[in-house]
């Protein structure tokens, strides 16, 4: 009884655990770092302050976006300062932001916690650089002005509409309160709608494109016992596919080598062969279906390849299908000897 009443006032004496990061205009960066930090142990259920002060900022616990110094085994993340050229690593190579600060060093516990998993479990490592890619960078890069194309010239239409531009519209306008209470009010709607939307990247990476890349790859592992080619990968279950085939060719050192990929489309149960974009987002094929397949149909189109139960081929050649497994699969190789 009397450790359980020390505990208590134990917890009583203890300071709330404080964050600290800049007052004045907010932005989508040091939002989402304090939710970020809000969903690990240390800082869970942290009170923010935001201040420019030195004098209030040195007694906080965790500061970010503001202070002028990146030193993670003293909490500090800020990334304004002269020289400062931290990155996340793992081949990437933009600027980090006080978000992709924090992420780097919290985003696996926030990751693992939010899947229910141990930190050190291999889907926790895939998810967390996943989120990176899909969701991080941009904005790190679009706090550090990093343009996503390389011509001076500047892009071709406004997009307003990213994560970073609407958390921008939370701040008040000119012609509106500009108070403490009012921007505190709005900067914690702005770490809610980076919050909820950080969450949901990490959920839909974990629960459609964790299990999508897991029958991808044992598609890909499984190619030589559909064709002695190695170049005809059918996927035993419908699923986004393009992203990872790229992605684990490169992982297994065998870059370019399916050129078709057959599938059953879960929507018309119809069977696909798809010709392989020669890369991500590419309208252009390694192998498109064999030029006097395009534009036909039916009959015609088995006529003409000699294959029983085509449906069509486009008439870019970048895909056909066929009313069985057994026809798209004999497209797919026919196809490999065929120009």
């Amino acid at each position: 009884m009397a450790s359980l009443v020390a505990a208590v006032a134990d917890g009583l004496k203890r300071k709330p655990v404080r964050i600290g990061t800049h007052s004045g205009t907010f932005h989508a960066d040091e939002a989402l770092g304090c939710f970020m930090l809000r969903q690990t142990q240390a800082f869970k259920g942290a009170e923010v302050v935001r201040t420019r002060s030195p004098e209030v900022l040195k007694d906080l616990d965790v500061i970010l976006d503001v202070g002028g110094v990146y030193d993670p085994s003293a909490n500090r993340f800020d990334h304004h300062q002269r020289g400062f050229e931290e990155v996340f690593g793992h081949g990437f190579s933009t600027k980090l932001s006080s978000a992709g600060l924090v992420y780097k060093h919290f985003g696996k516990e926030v990751v693992a916690a939010a899947l229910g998993l141990p930190v050190d479990h291999s889907d926790v490592q895939t998810v967390y650089l996943a989120v990176y890619k899909n969701f991080m960078e941009a904005m790190d890069a679009i706090d550090n002005g990093v343009n996503q194309w390389d011509s001076e010239s500047g892009p071709k239409y406004v997009n307003n509409t990213h994560l970073s531009a609407r958390v921008g519209r939370l701040n008040p306008d000119w012609n509106e309160d500009q108070s403490d209470d009012t921007l505190m009010l709005r900067f914690e709607q702005a770490v809610q709608l980076t919050g909820s939307e950080f969450l949901e990247a990490v959920q839909y990476y974990a629960k459609s494109w964790l299990p999508a890349r897991g029958y991808v790859k044992e598609a890909l592992d499984q190619r030589l016992d559909v064709d002695p080619s190695g170049s005809v990968m059918k996927l035993n279950t419908y699923c986004p596919w393009k992203e990872h085939l790229h992605q684990l060719e490169e992982e297994l050192g065998c870059q370019g080598q399916v050129l078709y990929v057959v599938y059953e489309d879960d929507r018309e149960r119809k069977w696909r062969v798809q010709a392989v974009a020669a890369a991500p987002g590419s309208f252009q094929s390694r192998k498109p279906l064999p030029t006097a397949w395009r534009g036909l149909r039916d009959e015609e189109l088995s006529t003409v390849s000699g294959i029983p139960g085509c449906v069509f081929v486009h008439a870019s050649g970048f895909i056909g299908g066929a009313a069985t497994l057994e026809g798209a699969l004999e497209m797919a190789r026919k196809a490999l000897t065929l120009k």
